[in-house]
């Protein structure tokens, strides 16, 4: 609407209120703005509007708590590039200000003292204070920094970069054959996540540091074929300096071939700087340990870690060290729950966690206890609770916690967790405006009775303007993982705001192996992936059918990775309760799957083991989606990343093959360049274009 309009609207209301005599001239005024508001009529959110978002993440607190610096991502689909800019925000005045203005994107990695913010840009670091002084360039290291943690007396450097420790390639081992193109292996973990082993190994390194001049680095891992910070998503979070500076800790596996990829086994290491020995300070501790971080006072060092050697999703706990004598706690092993992420407390009494529960990612906190001897453990208390996920914990203020929150209907903002009040308080509104202009997708809990009495919860995302007493089309979402909990978390991908907003019903059940509903329900998916699990999902769309509102004749399932496996596991034994499907990058032959997926450990805890042992015969058989394919008669469209090496290009390509030649309608949607995820923002857009388009088609 133009200036004119909104002005002859103003004029017209100011009239009729002068003509009835009513005094009070700030009522009109609110007449004027509603009057006004409600001529800018709300829409449905579009694909587009999803990829105009901001994407918010929080980089620190400076020691005063006064200021959040935060980070803004943009998406160009013009360039097919996101670029970053880092911004402040004074907490109690809410005044915000850009830091950085440069192309090519700024983490945090240290606010110091003083205000200033050492941050990464390119590959070297820079500073700038809050208040807004001009940049300064610290390093120019060739090749650049990754992963940057400074010692606490500002004397030392840790970071990390690539070393190249075996040639697989044959360029490199035979020089008279230049232009061959060939990799050449003899042990498995030739490939991982969406790369080839290149013989490049990800190694921490020490360095002197003096105001932006690094000494000779040393490579704490030497010519070990091993990985820190872990592959492939590891980061600054897999190092930590001691407090006094003089050793460093770091997470690896020190596997390697087939023993890395049979293995969760990472163990936490403390290199020191002066004898430059190396011990191992979780020795005979099996699963994952992860995530080292001293206590203010440095007296106690904490870490997550699970139990079971090759079990990623086993329960994850928080274990406690003391620094002095190396006594250890497990602070959570007494709870029934998992932890995502901790923080310290300023006091060092406390540590601060998220987890899943009920549907939901909550705060918590838990005291650490004076006397480690008593088997009585401290009580775990939930802080927050409410219809949203608090996603990441920022740090402790004296008003409360600084955490990032999402919703299924919001991105993420950075919010103040009021510790009286129990409440939630924004600091940082960067899509609101956006937000407003979208009509509302309400989001309801429900509960039915699973096949085995059990009860299942589900979330259900409603179109906008919502009306019970008409019908409309429904989507069963599929989870992944498997042990992958269905939250408010928010997705620039699998949006159910974007799809709600297109008409459709979304419903998303908490079925068997979603963490926040116990240990046990978690685990219950293990060596059970076709068993309980798909019969929650057909317990809830059973249950939810029933509702006058859902239009039982145009009923689809959907879903990604196991929700992809899923969706073809229903396409055989849905006895027609779906019009149609999409999966993407499912898991459609259990036995080659085996054979060609890259984290084995994965596949050994989860099916079994390999499909030649009698034992495994259901999983491979009965939960395998390609022994029901003469079943299949319903439409299906099937997404496939070409450098998905998870669930590699074959299950997709199969599974497409399959329906052609029964003659169903189906269609592929090949993505050469995208992995197990869609990462590449032109590519994300035709994504939801064909969905859309297939569930106009088909539903």
């Amino acid at each position: 609407m133009n200036k004119i309009s909104i002005l002859a609207i103003a004029l017209m209301l100011s009239s009729s209120a002068i003509a009835q005599k009513k005094p009070e001239r700030q009522m009109d005024k609110s007449l004027i703005d509603s009057k006004i508001e409600q001529s800018f009529a709300k829409k449905n959110m579009t694909p587009m509007d999803l990829w105009n978002l901001s994407r918010v993440s929080a980089e620190g607190i400076t020691n005063d708590g006064r200021t959040l610096v935060y980070g803004v991502s943009n998406y160009s689909l013009e360039s097919n590039k996101s670029e970053k800019n880092l911004f402040t925000v004074n907490m109690q005045s809410g005044k915000t200000s850009q830091l950085t203005h440069d192309l090519g994107g700024e983490s945090v990695v240290k606010i110091e003292a003083n205000g200033d913010v050492i941050y990464s840009h390119k590959g070297q670091l820079w500073k700038k204070n809050v208040n807004g002084t001009d940049a300064v360039q610290l390093t120019d290291v060739p090749d650049g920094l990754e992963n940057v943690v400074f010692s606490p007396d500002g004397k030392y450097i840790l970071f990390s970069k690539a070393v190249l420790l075996k040639t697989y390639h044959s360029p490199n081992k035979f020089e008279d054959l230049p232009k061959s193109n060939m990799f050449i292996y003899d042990d498995l973990e030739y490939r991982h996540w969406d790369t080839f082993n290149d013989g490049k190994f990800n190694h921490p390194f020490v360095a002197t540091y003096d105001n932006g001049k690094i000494g000779e680095p040393i490579d704490l891992l030497g010519d070990q074929p091993f990985y820190s910070p872990q592959a492939p998503f590891g980061g600054a979070e897999d190092f930590v300096w001691s407090p006094d500076s003089k050793s460093v800790l770091y997470v690896c596996k020190k596997k390697f071939g087939k023993e890395y990829a049979t293995s969760t086994n990472t163990d936490i290491y403390k290199y020191e700087l002066a004898s430059k020995q190396t011990t191992n300070i979780t020795e005979g501790m099996m699963g994952y340990d992860t995530n080292p971080v001293f206590s203010p006072d440095g007296k106690v060092l904490a870490w997550t870690s699970m139990k079971t050697d090759g079990y990623e999703a086993d329960k994850n706990d928080i274990i406690l060290q003391n620094s002095v004598t190396g006594q250890k706690l497990n602070l959570t092993g007494h709870w029934d729950e998992t932890v995502s992420s901790f923080k310290w407390s300023n006091d060092n009494k406390k540590i601060y966690f998220t987890a899943a529960t009920r549907g939901t990612v909550q705060l918590f906190v838990v005291h650490i206890p004076s006397n480690w001897n008593n088997r009585a453990l401290p009580a775990i208390e939930q802080l927050s609770e409410g219809q949203f996920d608090i996603a990441s914990i920022v740090g402790e203020t004296k008003d409360g916690i600084v955490v990032t929150s999402t919703k299924m209907t919001r991105a993420a903002e950075v919010f103040l967790f009021n510790l009286k009040s129990k409440t939630l308080k924004p600091i940082t509104q960067v899509n609101e405006k956006m937000y407003a202009g979208f009509k509302d997708t309400k989001v309801e809990g429900r509960f039915t009775k699973a096949s085995d009495g059990q009860d299942l919860f589900s979330w259900v995302i409603y179109p906008p303007d919502f009306d019970p007493s008409k019908k409309y089309p429904t989507l069963l979402f599929c989870q992944g993982g498997p042990q992958s909990a269905t939250t408010q978390s928010y997705s620039f991908r699998w949006s159910f705001q974007l799809m709600a907003s297109q008409g459709y019903i979304v419903i998303l059940p908490n079925r068997r192996g979603m963490p926040g509903w116990g240990v046990k329900w978690n685990a219950d998916i293990s060596k059970d992936w076709g068993g309980q699990a798909i019969r929650d999902y057909l317990s809830a769309i059973d249950d939810f059918k029933k509702e006058p509102y859902v239009d039982n004749d145009r009923i689809g399932a959907i879903g990604a990775s196991y929700g992809g496996y899923s969706v073809f596991m229903l396409a055989g034994i849905h006895e027609n309760r779906f019009k149609t499907f999409i999966s993407h990058n499912g898991l459609f032959d259990m036995t080659s799957w085996y054979n060609t997926t890259e984290e084995l450990f994965f596949a050994n805890h989860d099916l079994g083991g390999p499909y030649w042992e009698d034992k495994n015969s259901k999983t491979y058989n009965e939960f395998n989606p390609l022994k029901h394919i003469d079943k299949w008669n319903t439409p299906i469209m099937i997404y496939q990343g070409a450098k998905d090496y998870r669930v590699p290009v074959g299950q997709g390509l199969g599974a497409f093959q399959v329906a052609q030649l029964k003659g169903i309608k189906s269609r592929l949607v090949y993505m050469p360049d995208e992995n197990h995820w869609v990462l590449s923002g032109q590519n994300a857009l035709v994504w939801q274009r064909e969905f859309f388009n297939w569930l106009k088609e088909t539903l």
